[in-house]
């Protein structure tokens, strides 16, 4: 092989992603087996593109890493559409439970906001809303079931 043709680069194109993600949660799981314990990593990835797809992904792996990419694909797999109003809200208040969690989402008139806590707001802003005003009802801080009581609210807008 000639210098020539082994310094040529050619140029990287950088793709843009088609989804936003975001790592909402790590956890550090263990098992016993006969030698002590053994580690895994759970994490929990929402993953939208702003136009009014989001989704929220689940996964186990031996390291944080292989975790986040098994969770982007399965919340690929676990894509729901958002119906967003002109105003960039939602169309009517919707009211969700999962486990502990209970969301209730209102719409707000355009200029208000994204008023919302941690998961709600995150799941939110990669949906595409604008504007809306939201409520964690009850006593849980468990983020995986937030995320999914807002995914049960926002398939009720339907």
């Amino acid at each position: 092989m000639s210098r020539k043709t082994r310094d040529k680069k050619e140029p990287v194109i950088k793709e843009e992603p088609e989804f936003e993600q975001k790592l909402l949660d790590v956890r550090r799981t263990a098992r016993m087996v006969a030698g002590g314990r053994r580690f895994n990593f759970r994490a929990v990835v929402i993953i939208g593109n702003k136009k009014g797809k989001v989704g929220v992904g689940i996964a186990k792996g031996a390291d944080v890493t292989m975790a986040v990419d098994k969770a982007v694909r399965q919340a690929k797999k676990n894509l729901i559409d958002v119906p967003i109003t002109a105003d960039g809200s939602i169309s009517f208040r919707v009211e969700a439970k999962y486990g502990a969690a209970k969301v209730m989402l209102k719409t707000a008139v355009k200029g208000k906001g994204v008023i919302a806590g941690g998961t709600v707001r995150t799941i939110c802003n990669l949906a595409g809303i604008t504007n809306i005003t939201t409520k964690i009802i009850g006593r849980t801080t468990n983020p995986l079931n937030n995320a999914r009581a807002t995914i049960e609210a926002l398939k009720k807008l339907f």
